[in-house]
């Protein structure tokens, strides 16, 4: 009897797929970013992958600096360390809609989707407690 339990159990917790991330509404804030373990892309557009990197060359993004178009999503997944995504305000002036801050990416190939609905230009993004450390980037956004 308590074998079964325990297999209706395990079979249970194996069939479900838990992709929160201590938000409770499964929309992202300005539907802006998505940090989940599953792909979040658009019907349209393409995904342009950016790694997060912690290794014996720093701390850094992998490619720090890419250009995307409208409709397009930017998902950076961590691939080792603990990182954020910060598109500030203040290297960002003038700029509007621009993602709150990230939670701390934790897991490897955890991942943090951005939607592309940026103005054309040029953004600039960090990861808070990297950036004294050079972990910068930026992103040209053409139409």
């Amino acid at each position: 009897m308590l074998a079964s339990l325990f297999l209706a159990l395990t079979f249970a917790a194996c069939g479900r797929k838990d992709t929160t991330t201590g938000n409770s509404d499964s929309t992202p804030p300005n539907g802006a970013a998505s940090a989940t373990g599953a792909p979040a892309a658009p019907a349209t557009g393409n995904v342009v992958v950016v790694e997060l990197n912690s290794d014996a060359a720093g701390n850094y993004f992998k490619p720090a600096k890419f250009e995307v178009h409208r409709g397009d999503v930017i998902r950076f997944t961590l691939k080792s360390g603990v990182h954020n995504v910060h598109f500030l305000p203040d290297s960002n002036a003038g700029k509007s809609n621009l993602p709150a801050a990230s939670d701390m990416l934790q897991l490897p190939d955890q991942t943090l989707d951005i939607p592309v609905n940026f103005v054309p230009g040029t953004y600039y993004f960090q990861c808070d407690p990297h950036a004294a450390l050079g972990m910068m980037g930026h992103v040209k956004v053409d139409d």
